[in-house]
């Protein structure tokens, strides 16, 4: 469609436009080319640049000739000179002498004969009106692409944070049958994948790279204790919240932990609830997807922090986990999880 529309255009219009556009992008793929030690770049600008040679050269050649003309003789010129010559060389004998009234009606047609002249030359394009015109056309695409952006809408060409995968055609357990009211994997998903997390988390900057959430039971159960959980990563910190349907109360839950490997444990009241702050390390394995074995052993992963807050006031069991942890070991301060309980758990209990 471009090309139908540049033959289209007048020669002084088409060539100089081509000109332009071929050297622009020429010299800055060269540029390129030379910066980025790239050779393919470096021959596409090298054929810009010949391309923008041969057209500058072909409108060199039209200028020149526009301005030596070659004069061309004229076939009617040339026929009148000779039929003009003619008499003087040859005399012809002269008539005999016509009447008076056929003489003078002969002399009347020859005087009012004219002499057919030169056809007047057709007026041609002025060349530098047209070059002045490409310029312009020129300037206004050079115009309306560096303007585009400003008045045109803006597109958006930022990441879009990760949202929670629909689970309305997943099949819950039989426990979350048995148990009042649980909330789902999915519901936890939407509470905790919030627009402010990130911000919360210290890192305003950061978008969501994974949401997910699960419904699923707690281990060594046999199936009887609901335990969904939700998870959303960022670069810097990854989140993870689970609601425990059990009847294990904060405060046994705090002597168990005695018998554990939590570290730096403190109890406190988050929403008017038992709360205590646990720290404790991840599990880290390798999985091996080739032929050769299985995998690596299980080893120690980075430190996480966990805040667990139980399901009601009165602390008549179950609790909520909300934990965090980085792949670097880093953690953020505890009120950055209290900050998160306080936004998250009013939404799901």
């Amino acid at each position: 469609m471009l090309g139908f529309l540049l033959r289209l255009l007048p020669f002084w219009v088409r060539e100089p436009l081509l000109i332009a556009v071929g050297s622009v992008f020429g010299v800055r793929i060269l540029y390129l080319a030379v910066r980025d030690h790239d050779r393919v770049a470096a021959a596409i600008g090298v054929a810009f640049l010949v391309f923008t040679a041969i057209r500058l050269y072909a409108v060199v050649r039209a200028l020149r000739a526009r301005r030596n003309p070659v004069p061309a003789a004229s076939a009617d010129g040339a026929a009148v000179d000779a039929a003009a010559q003619a008499p003087a060389q040859a005399p012809a004998p002269a008539p005999a002498p016509a009447p008076a009234p056929v003489q003078a009606q002969a002399q009347a047609q020859v005087g009012t004969g004219t002499r057919p002249g030169p056809a007047a030359p057709e007026k041609e394009p002025n060349a530098w009106g047209q070059a002045v015109a490409a310029v312009a056309v020129f300037g206004a695409l050079a115009a309306a692409v560096w303007l585009g952006p400003r008045v045109l809408p803006a597109h958006d060409s930022t990441p879009q944070p990760a949202s929670c995968s629909a689970g309305d055609d997943e099949e819950l357990p039989k426990a979350y049958k048995q148990t009042p009211k649980p909330v789902t994997g999915e519901e936890l998903c939407k509470a905790l994948n919030r627009p402010d997390l990130a911000k919360l988390l210290g890192t305003p900057g950061e978008t969501a790279t994974t949401a997910s959430g699960t419904s699923n039971t707690a281990p060594l159960t046999d199936g009887k204790v609901a335990q969904p959980e939700a998870e959303v990563a960022f670069g810097t910190y990854t989140v993870n919240v689970s609601a425990t349907y059990n009847k294990l109360s904060t405060g046994q839950y705090v002597k168990l932990m005695k018998f554990g490997n939590e570290t730096d444990v403190k109890t406190l009241s988050v929403l008017g609830r038992p709360a205590v702050f646990s720290s404790d390390h991840t599990m880290k394995f390798e999985i091996d997807l080739g032929s050769g074995g299985s995998g690596g052993p299980v080893e120690e992963g980075p430190l996480a922090r966990t805040l667990s807050v139980a399901l009601d006031h009165d602390d008549r069991g179950g609790y909520y986990e909300i934990t965090v942890w980085s792949t670097s070991g880093a953690l953020p301060n505890d009120s950055v999880l209290l900050d998160i309980a306080e936004k998250v758990l009013p939404t799901i209990s």
